[in-house]
């Protein structure tokens, strides 16, 4: 496996496929780099390089104790970018994954970076607090690490449903997409993954997304039943310099899988433009 260490020694697993332009992908919580296969597949065949790494403590990645936090994940992707030099990258997150990025971008600037998209991410904020009056209650989060606790592996099984929106009347149920993000889920280990329910709830992204001052592309699914569009990406573009916001009618939170043909096609004319 291709590893690179991070600054407390625990090895990140990545994949890097071509030689063109730099995309670098982060994964949603709880799965791993294997979530971007479509798009990295698709790209890697329109001549860009591609990289997606597992978060620590998910998929191929050490399992430490320690660094389960948004900010040592930023330095963890800081700490890919340095090894293998990448220049004039694109930063692809889905979900917490768009809470890296942007993280990344605050805490360590964007001399290597040209431009991001956040599909279906959680900046700026998902709890509900006084400043942030629609965001989730503190119950949501719990209930998510009382699942984790009891059954992970029953409770990613029943998550697995409204994330691609099969649970609508009418939806077309993959049980392939539906196993894969099992796998995923179950590749990780349960430390590192209980520690990021409070890193993708809690963490106050405003002052990261204020930092991108890159062209940024924002997707989100309208139908999103776990990351809501209206408490996150709409709110997220009133902070970006230079952000352009689209939603697709029905999405899922599942959109790189459900609706990867129409991702893959904005994130081509995005990268292309």
């Amino acid at each position: 496996m291709t590893t690179i260490t991070a600054k407390d020694g625990t090895q990140i697993f990545y994949k890097d496929w071509g030689s063109g332009r730099p995309v670098v992908f982060s994964h949603g919580w709880p799965l791993n780099a294997d979530a971007w296969d479509a798009q990295m597949l698709f790209l890697a065949g329109k001549g860009f390089r591609v990289i997606a790494y597992d978060r620590r403590g998910h998929g191929r990645s050490d399992q430490p104790a320690q660094g389960n936090d948004m900010n040592t994940y930023a330095d963890d992707l800081a700490a890919l970018l340095d090894a293998l030099d990448l220049r004039d990258a694109t930063l692809v997150g889905h979900s917490m994954g768009g809470g890296e990025i942007a993280r990344y971008i605050g805490r360590h600037g964007s001399q290597r970076v040209a431009s991001a998209v956040l599909i279906g991410a959680v900046p700026p904020y998902m709890g509900k607090t006084p400043a942030n009056p629609n965001g989730l209650p503190p119950e949501v989060f719990d209930g998510m690490r009382n699942g984790v606790a009891a059954n992970r592996a029953q409770f990613y099984r029943d998550l697995a449903m409204p994330f691609f929106s099969f649970n609508r009347p009418g939806a077309k149920v993959s049980q392939g997409a539906l196993d894969a993000f099992w796998l995923q889920g179950m590749s990780g280990g349960i430390l590192g993954q209980y520690a990021c329910i409070r890193e993708f709830s809690e963490i106050d992204f405003t002052d990261d997304l204020k930092a991108m001052t890159m062209p940024t592309l924002v997707l989100h699914g309208e139908d999103d039943q776990l990351v809501s569009a209206d408490n996150t990406s709409r709110q997220a573009v009133r902070f970006l310099k230079n952000g352009t916001l689209k939603t697709y009618p029905g999405g899922s939170h599942g959109l790189c899988v459900v609706n990867a043909d129409e991702v893959n096609a904005d994130l081509l004319a995005f990268l292309t433009a």
